[in-house]
């Protein structure tokens, strides 16, 4: 393989891995020996060296990894502490007040109420720290619990899960009536 498309070989396969990689198994896919490859690995680096760029090559032992110069890490931490905003979608919310009101609760009973699956809506919230798994249930297959963390306390300015509003009947029924409206949609399409 020619020396250019190798070192672009090397750095999306370092990128993309984002950890360290070893060099004998980046000689392999370059197709080159281990003594080639780190000859092309040294160049690289120096390279990111000689430039002003914000990567460089970490060289280990038997391995390498591709990372960010230490002297930038205060830039990173910048942007690291910056609060992650999300949007809660019509799904999403949905989803967060059936855990909030029934939990500890399956994915099954989600679905059941839904009317849909929740397995996009539970991951995101769990990534959001909405809710969390709180146990399993002893039944079998040991399915996971949900419940509401304190981030969502938090988000929703109340105290605990006392403080949530009741729903009345009327509520329950629309919420009902949507949910198979949404099931109807569903297997219409």
């Amino acid at each position: 393989m020619e020396k250019t498309k190798a070192k672009a070989v090397l750095e999306a396969i370092l990128f993309a891995m984002g950890d360290s990689v070893a060099i004998d198994s980046l000689a392999a896919v370059i197709e080159e020996d281990r003594k080639t490859t780190r000859s092309i690995l040294e160049e690289m680096s120096q390279d990111y060296s000689a430039t002003d760029r914000g990567i460089g090559l970490t060289m280990l032992d038997d391995s390498v990894q591709l990372c960010t110069k230490g002297e930038l890490y205060e830039y990173l931490i910048k942007i690291a502490k910056t609060p992650k905003k999300f949007v809660l979608t019509d799904t999403l919310l949905e989803t967060l007040s059936i855990i909030a009101y029934k939990q500890p609760v399956t994915r099954l009973e989600i679905e059941r109420v839904r009317g849909v699956s929740c397995d996009h809506a539970v991951n995101k919230l769990l990534e959001y720290d909405l809710i969390m798994e709180v146990g399993r249930l002893d039944a079998p297959g040991r399915p996971l619990l949900f419940g509401t963390t304190e981030q969502f306390l938090r988000s929703f300015g109340v105290q605990s899960i006392e403080d949530l509003p009741e729903l009345n009947a009327v509520q329950i029924e629309e919420f009902k009536q949507q949910a198979e409206s949404e099931v109807q949609l569903q297997l219409d399409i």
